[in-house]
């Protein structure tokens, strides 16, 4: 497998990072996952884009673009898969041992691993952390991913793919990797970008194509919505079925079945939309 480090592509063996870099140190990175099927990555643009304003939000210097998509271009070339996850991770590169950044400048990374359909629904838990949607880190996709790899694990401990967080106001916000749409009296809503949550990008697509509406959501929301869905690259719209303890019957739901067929046909006819 051959994967992109620092201007070239280079045998995963050799494809290596400096100890002291600030992304592994302290987590000053930010990063992207696209969807790839057949050597194609899906929403480019919109990735780079907000690779672009995660890297401006944490400080770091602006990316080259037109680097990174040549970067993926050819990650996608030299490692054909017909489904696969296409990670860009930039970093505030070689730094001293602490908080203040060096001057050698910034690491850029891109690699590609093989992925699997996903099912058409999954389960999901709810956990007791909570996003700080006043932090410096709201709204931006950035390294620093330690509180969503302890929820995970405990999702995984309870049989389920997710976990969603409240924000520090007990309002719905998101999943460790996912947004959230709920169906409530048959009207399809997600949590504003003010809760804290990530401007995902498979979000934003399923505003704009199927007129879901964003609101200010309590938790409790959860345990009233008639239906309940993730969106992310790699899930695109995926039901829940179960929610902590909660069944869902007939999963995906009339409103989620046809949210997962909209996306999926515009998906297909706009693989840059």
């Amino acid at each position: 497998m051959s994967i992109w480090v620092d201007g070239g592509l280079k045998d995963t063996r050799d494809a290596t990072v400096s100890v002291f870099d600030h992304g592994l140190t302290v987590g000053d990175g930010v990063f992207e996952t696209l969807k790839a099927v057949d050597g194609t990555a899906f929403a480019t643009t919109r990735h780079l884009r907000r690779l672009a304003r995660s890297a401006r939000g944490l400080g770091l210097p602006e990316p080259d673009l037109d680097e990174v998509a040549h970067a993926c271009a050819a990650v996608l070339a030299a490692n054909p898969a017909p489904l696969g996850r296409l990670r860009i991770t930039y970093t505030g590169g070689p730094s001293p041992l602490g908080s203040d950044r060096g001057d050698a400048g910034p690491t850029l990374v891109v690699a590609l691993a093989p992925s699997s359909p996903r099912p058409d629904s999954t389960a999901a838990v709810t956990v007791p952390w909570t996003r700080n949607e006043k932090g410096a880190l709201a709204g931006l996709k950035t390294t620093s991913y330690g509180e969503n790899v302890v929820a995970l694990a405990r999702a995984h401990q309870h049989g389920a793919s997710e976990a969603l967080f409240a924000n520090t106001r007990g309002r719905l916000c998101e999943g460790t990797g996912s947004n959230v749409f709920v169906v409530l009296g048959g009207r399809l809503l997600t949590p504003p970008l003010e809760s804290g949550c990530l401007a995902g990008i498979t979000r934003a697509l399923v505003v704009e194509w199927t007129g879901a509406q964003e609101a200010d959501l309590p938790m409790e929301a959860l345990e009233e919505a008639e239906e309940v869905f993730l969106t992310s690259s790699l899930r695109d719209v995926q039901a829940v079925h179960r929610l902590d303890d909660r069944r869902l019957a007939d999963a995906p739901g009339p409103v989620t079945a046809k949210a997962m067929r909209i996306f999926a046909e515009r998906a297909a006819e706009h693989p840059n939309p």
